[in-house]
């Protein structure tokens, strides 16, 4: 009985510390409240939402056809910061939103900021005197980006290839 009691504090204190070094790191994971052993990259559990419906792609034998209007595509600077959905490896296709109500917690928006243009994940969404905003994060960033308001918002990711 003396050797579990003493094998379980062992194990807490281990745990302890793992938990409280791994903190120090900023990685981008968080724990999952609902399922503690379910870990996941930090940020919202929001998916973008369904830009592209279905009887939009067509799968054909030689080719893929996207009708999407006004389509850009996307390159992506190595800043590590939306790691790992998206990398400098990854082609991603982009389109101007027409309102602020069309984007969604979860969707990857790109905004100026000075004479950046910044790729991340919307986490919030709201308005206020100045209008929409959106708080934005990259998906292994720690901190977010403030408010972005939509007159900042210059794309909308849709689809990303790899």
């Amino acid at each position: 009985m003396e050797i579990r009691i003493k094998i379980l504090i062992a194990c807490a204190i281990a745990l302890a510390f793992l938990t409280g070094f791994l903190a120090n790191f900023a990685l981008p994971f968080y724990i999952d409240k609902e399922n503690p052993f379910l870990l996941g990259f930090s940020g919202t559990k929001e998916q973008p939402g369904n830009w592209i419906s279905q009887d939009k792609i067509q799968i054909l034998e030689d080719k893929v056809i996207i009708n999407i209007k006004d389509a850009v595509i996307s390159e992506y600077a190595d800043t590590g910061s939306m790691l790992p959905t998206l990398g400098e490896n990854a082609n991603g296709i982009k389109i101007k939103p027409e309102n602020p109500e069309q984007i969604n917690i979860g969707d990857i928006i790109s905004f100026q900021q000075g004479n950046l243009l910044i790729v991340h994940r919307v986490i919030d969404k709201g308005k206020d005197a100045n209008g929409w905003y959106f708080i934005t994060k990259g998906d292994n960033n720690q901190e977010t980006d403030g408010k972005v308001y939509f007159s900042d918002v210059k794309y909308v990711t849709v689809a990303l290839i790899y």
